[in-house]
């Protein structure tokens, strides 16, 4: 006779305690956007700056310590919490809840992008300029409607990989360390990865730990993107072969994934000069279509709204299939 131990039952608990805590946090969000106080991610960043400024030095081995430090150690808080909360699936699935719901900011970013097509549809450009850091780092003050609605549509199509798929995808992998670990790692980047004189060296680690990853969650979103178009009257053919054709021409090989994408589910044109307070650089140009218009931020935001709820399905499939660990039996 073979019988099965607890710690079948305990695995089981624990799956659906995880995928629980995920759509529960993805409902949170849903509903609530980011939390107006206190958020976790903002005082992680508190904590990553005062790190940095005790430990910053212009080289690469300085900021892998940097990073190294400022990631291990809420992954190793979150990996404490997971097993403390093994055998509690109550605990468990409202700490993955709490978590999900910090680390997402689909909620937030499509608000922004319709208040964003509110003010340029009433041709008030002036509260477009001032909305637009909300949503990117470039400099507003000499874009006019059709810049505004081109960054804010690239906007959407790279932070619905980076605020809603990614951390959804490493939370199925991973759980809480995987929800918490992303969000440190994809704050950093936005920290002290980009390129500039004091991070030109510091911010290389950051930077390439943020790559690596959303290297597969941006290929999901931009699928799930092509998959979507027809809900905005765009084609899955064309978003298809956009992506395909102008994915990788983009300098990151991430954002140009998503942004591809959603230049063909909308049949729009996205690319050109960005300009970063000082700092120019020349995008590529992706898709063949007409350059965005306010309609299109709207479309965006639906296409996100989309993407998101299709990538925490696959999540959560994910995670009630995943195998079970070996348990040992007794005859």
């Amino acid at each position: 006779m073979v019988v099965r131990r607890a710690g079948a039952g305990r695995a089981d608990a624990s799956r659906w305690a995880d995928a629980v805590g995920l759509m529960a946090g993805y409902a949170l969000d849903a509903l609530l956007g980011d939390p107006r106080r206190l958020h976790p991610v903002a005082g992680y960043g508190r904590m990553a700056a005062a790190l940095e400024r005790r430990t910053y030095a212009p080289t690469v081995d300085a900021g892998t310590r940097y990073a190294a430090t400022a990631v291990g150690l809420p992954v190793l808080a979150a990996v404490v919490a997971s097993a403390l909360t093994r055998r509690r699936p109550v605990a468990r699935a409202a700490l993955t809840a709490a978590a999900t719901w910090a680390v997402l900011g689909g909620t937030s970013l499509r608000r922004e992008a319709t208040a964003m097509a509110d003010s340029l549809g009433s041709g008030d450009l002036d509260a477009a300029r001032r909305r637009l850091p909300n949503l990117c780092g470039r400099d507003p003050s000499n874009l006019d409607t059709a810049g505004l609605a081109r960054a804010t549509v690239e906007s959407v199509a790279e932070n619905t990989s980076d605020a809603v798929v990614a951390p959804l995808v490493w939370g199925a992998l991973a759980g809480l360390p995987g929800l918490v670990g992303y969000r440190a790692v994809n704050t950093l980047d936005a920290m002290v990865g980009h390129r500039s004189p004091r991070y030109e060296r510091f911010g290389t680690a950051a930077a390439r730990a943020d790559d690596l990853a959303n290297l597969a969650p941006s290929r999901l979103t931009a699928l799930l993107t092509a998959a979507a178009a027809p809900t905005v009257d765009g084609s899955v053919v064309r978003a298809l072969w956009t992506w395909f054709r102008d994915g990788r021409r983009h300098p990151s090989p991430n954002a140009g994934q998503c942004e591809a994408a959603m230049a063909g589910a909308l049949g729009v044109r996205l690319g050109g000069t960005n300009v970063y307070f000082g700092r120019s650089e020349e995008r590529p140009t992706l898709g063949a279509g007409r350059s965005p218009d306010p309609a299109d931020i709207r479309r965006a935001a639906h296409l996100s709204a989309t993407v998101g709820a299709a990538a925490l399905a696959i999540c959560v499939g994910r995670v009630l299939t995943r195998p079970r660990r070996r348990s040992r039996t007794r005859r």
